[in-house]
Parts: structure tokens; C-alpha cells; sequence
């Protein structure tokens, strides 16, 4: 819970910056970087003050104390026994030059995972200590060399799986966001300081701040703030892929359209009615953006009650996905299609609806027509401007449909290096705090309430935007974040 103290907002287990720095171990860490495996070349990362004396020990060739700084050089690595372990490229980083801010040697061997573990022994028999997941970030963290916003981008970058995905984790690394945030955190504690001077001479009746500046400021950063937090959906998609529901009548094509989509057979296909009985999803990427398709079961009256279940499953993920493909099979009655209307009018209020007509390869014209004619009466307008003429068998008009998914998913272009888009729930969390704080104090102005009040609530709208970059934090932030890291980065 967060208190007062008259001058700024504390709360328990708040670790600045410079506290995290003196609680982090001194010790010189060392471990592997790369994926675990074989490969041709391995890197080995060591960090810490006593970097240099540790690793000449294990080191033949140049004197490392006599290397400038961002150099490469060629050697040897030996064992306790002074026994040659590799022939290796040695890289030095001197502090406060480096990731970390500590001096790093990078250590580039042979990708052999017994070379690779033999240099990290003679490393520790040396004097190092086996680095933590994510201890090389957190101690650049510590250090001020990133904030705690770009070090959720690091992992981000590592786990990007697109173009869009990557462009939002560079600019978030690079501190796009970050210096957004310390936008906002100026005019906030600008705001607050002419409240709280106001405070101090309120006896003598003098004025420092213009309530309607005051307002304008206030609504200012409320829409800043508001449109943050509302880029975390898209920001969430893009991150994860964008969930697109497949949905359907049982034989409609559903699961041989995902296979056709994945270029892949992950899904059962056959001519059987009722055969994909749970959820089946996987990834692409279509024009630089990460789609997420779901394939259903079968919508349909059944006494099958593991279908049902399935059935129940398919509403759900329709649900929760942001965009729909309802695929229709023209061949099936036109009675089912009609019925079938009312459900996705009903599930799908206010999501984007694709409609895909299926296996035109097979359907006449005449039920195709009767197909788009019952639509057309049965669904609004708005849900029926989309449809799409495929065969998911054949491959006939797949580009046409992609190019549907892209247009209705509207991912937000991530074309300027300065584009903030919210991709970590925890950043959305503490903006919807901070976005409640600045509406108390907005709405506090308004009703003229002191200034004392209004001010409590600007330094809780800061308090939440520093927790977002890590000026303010906890423990427990910290353990959660870093120990998602692998160990090495």
C-alpha cells in the first residue's frame, strides 16, 4: 500500500536504483551465452571488477591488463593444469564502457559443449562464481545502464518472432518508452511542485498555480497516459501473435483452411463430421506480423459429449480471439447457414468478422449465390462487408484472404524509431494505475478540492510511472523479471 510522507509516495520493499546497486553481489560471474548445443562458435561472458585478474589466469597470449578496451584478440585458454582447453578469441570491454557497466570479457571458443563447459570450470576454479538467469541485464540495470523498461525489451528482442514484434522490442530497448515516461514524469513533477510551493505560502495568500493550466496539464497527460494503456491490446498481439479464431459448422473446411494458412499438416483432416474435437493452434507470420490461428471443432447439435465440450472450447476461443473467420461450406443446407447466422451475430459483437466461403472448387454458382443471399439477410451490414470466395483444398485465393487477415487485424505500423506501443502486462497494469491517479487529481482540480489532495494523487500517478522504468520498485518486480532471463544474458 502506498503512503505519504508529505514530500513523495514510499511504499514497503522500494528499492531505488542506487540501493539495488550496492545489494548486488560484487562478485566476478561468468557462464555461457549461447543457446545450449552444438554450433560453431560459443561465446562465454565474465563480468565483474576483478574480470581482468580472474581470466589471466586461464588466459595465454597478450597481457589482458595491457589491451584497449573493444579489441579482439587471438589466444588460448588453459586449465588449472595449464593444459590447452581451446584456441579462443578473447574480447574486452572495460568499465563503465560495457553492458554491464563492470568489466566484461567475452570469450569467443569453439562451439563444442564440452570445450564450452571446460573454459566455464577453469573460469570458476579461477575465482568466478556461476552467473543467475538474467544477472548479466540486471546488473547493467543496477549500473544505470538501461532502465528496467529496456530490460523487459532485451528479453522481448530475444523472444521476437516477427518484424513488427522485433521493431517494437528495438524501440523499446533503444528507450523510446523510457524517455516518453520521463516526459510525462517532468510535466507530473512540474505539476506537483507548483501545488505543493502553493502549500508552503498559503498563509500569505499566494497564488503559484493557474487551476485552469493546471486542468489543461492534467488532461493532457490523462490522454497520454489513456492512449499508452490502450495500445497494450494491439501491443499484446503483436508480442504474442494476433489470435484469430477459425470458426464453423462441422465439414466446413476449418481444419484443412489451417493447414493451408501454416503451409503444414497440423491439423486432422477428414471427411468424417465432428473429427477436430479440441482447440488446435499455431503461428505464422504474414507481412511481418504474427498471427495466432485457432482451429474449433465443429459447431453443431451433437449428444457427444466430448464434442460438446469441444463446441464449448470453440466459443471460448472465439471469445477471446480478436478476429474471426466464420467458414461456410455452400454445399452443406442453407437452413444450417441461416441458423448458424444468429450465433456469430451474437459472439461476435464488435470483433471483426471475416466470412470465407469455402470449396468453391466444388459448389456451384447457384448455392454460392443462395450462401451470400442469406447472409446478406440474415447478418448486419457492418458483419457482412468482408467475404471471401476460397478453396482451402485447392489453394484458390489464400493470398486474397491473407491480405483480408492483415487489413482487418489493423496492427499499428512501427515505422518511426520513437513509436511507444505497450507490449508487458506489467506496464499496462501500472498505467491503469496511473491513469486512475491523474483522473482523481483531474477530477480533484475541478471540484477545487485543496491542494494537498490533488498532490497526493499526482505523485501516485509518478509513483506508477516509475515503476514502469524501475526508479521505483520492489524485490519481488525485480526476482520476477530477471529470473525469466536465460542464464548468460
Amino acid at each position: 500500500m502506498l503512503v505519504e510522507d508529505g514530500r513523495g509516495i514510499i511504499g514497503e520493499n522500494i528499492v531505488t536504483l542506487q540501493a539495488m546497486n550496492t545489494m548486488m553481489n560484487s562478485d566476478t560471474i561468468a557462464a555461457i551465452s549461447t543457446p545450449h548445443g552444438v554450433g560453431g562458435i560459443a561465446v562465454i561472458r565474465v563480468s565483474g571488477e576483478d574480470a581482468v585478474r580472474i581470466v589471466q589466469q586461464r588466459w595465454k597470449g597478450a597481457p589482458i591488463a595491457q589491451m584497449q578496451s573493444h579489441t579482439a584478440h587471438l589466444g588460448h585458454v588453459v586449465d588449472t593444469n595449464g593444459a590447452c582447453l581451446d584456441e579462443v578469441v578473447l574480447t574486452l570491454f572495460r568499465a563503465p564502457h560495457s553492458f554491464t557497466g563492470e568489466n566484461v570479457i567475452e570469450i569467443s571458443c569453439h562451439g563444442s559443449t564440452y570445450i564450452q563447459q571446460q573454459i566455464v570450470n577453469a573460469l570458476i576454479d579461477a575465482g568466478c562464481r556461476p552467473a543467475t538467469a538474467g544477472e548479466f541485464t540486471q546488473r547493467a540495470f543496477a549500473n544505470g545502464k538501461i532502465d528496467l523498461s529496456q530490460a523487459e525489451a532485451i528479453a522481448d528482442l530475444i523472444a521476437s518472432a516477427s518484424k513488427t514484434a522485433h521493431r517494437v522490442a528495438m524501440n523499446q530497448m533503444r528507450g523510446a518508452f523510457s524517455r516518453r515516461l520521463s516526459e510525462l514524469r517532468a510535466q507530473l513533477l512540474q505539476f506537483v511542485s507548483l501545488i505543493e510551493l502553493e502549500l508552503d505560502f498559503s498563509e500569505e495568500d499566494v497564488s503559484f498555480a493557474d487551476r485552469t493550466e493546471l486542468v489543461n496539464l492534467a488532461r493532457h497527460i490523462q490522454h497520454i497516459i489513456t492512449t499508452l494503456a490502450q495500445s497494450y491490446r494491439a501491443g499484446n498481439a503483436i508480442k504474442n501473435g494476433f489470435p484469430v479464431a477459425i470458426v464453423g459448422q462441422t465439414n466446413a473446411g476449418k481444419s484443412t483452411l489451417l493447414n493451408a494458412l501454416l503451409g503444414d499438416d497440423k491439423a486432422l483432416v477428414s471427411h468424417i463430421k465432428g473429427t477436430t474435437r479440441d482447440v488446435i493452434e499455431d503461428t505464422i507470420t504474414i507481412d511481418g506480423t504474427l498471427f495466432r490461428f485457432i482451429d474449433t471443432a465443429g459447431i453443431r447439435q451433437s449428444d457427444d459429449i466430448v464434442e460438446n465440450m469441444g463446441i464449448e472450447r470453440a466459443y471460448q476461443k472465439l471469445h477471446e480471439a480478436q478476429l474471426a473467420l466464420w467458414v461456410i461450406d455452400p454445399n452443406e443446407p442453407t437452413a444450417e447457414v441461416a441458423a448458424f447466422c444468429s450465433e456469430i451475430q451474437q459472439r461476435c459483437q464488435g470483433k471483426p468478422l471475416i466470412i470465407v466461403i469455402n470449396k468453391i472448387d466444388s459448389a456451384t454458382p447457384d448455392a454460392i449465390s443462395q450462401v451470400q443471399h442469406i447472409i446478406a439477410q440474415q447478418l448486419p451490414e457492418e458483419m457482412t462487408h468482408h467475404i471471401i470466395h476460397i478453396s482451402a483444398k485447392q489453394g484458390d485465393h489464400l493470398d486474397a484472404l491473407r491480405q483480408s487477415i492483415v487489413a482487418e487485424a489493423a496492427i499499428p505500423a512501427v515505422a518511426d524509431d520513437e513509436a511507444v506501443i505497450v507490449t508487458n502486462a506489467r506496464h499496462y497494469e501500472a498505467l491503469t494505475r496511473a491513469n486512475e491517479a491523474i483522473s482523481r487529481s483531474l477530477q480533484g482540480l475541478e471540484n477545487r478540492l485543496s491542494g494537498d489532495l490533488v498532490s497526493q494523487d499526482i505523485r501516485e500517478c509518478m509513483h506508477y510511472l516509475g515503476e514502469i522504468t524501475g526508479e521505483i520498485t520492489t524485490n519481488d518486480i525485480l526476482a520476477e523479471i530477471f529470473t525469466h532471463f536465460c542464464i548468460g544474458k
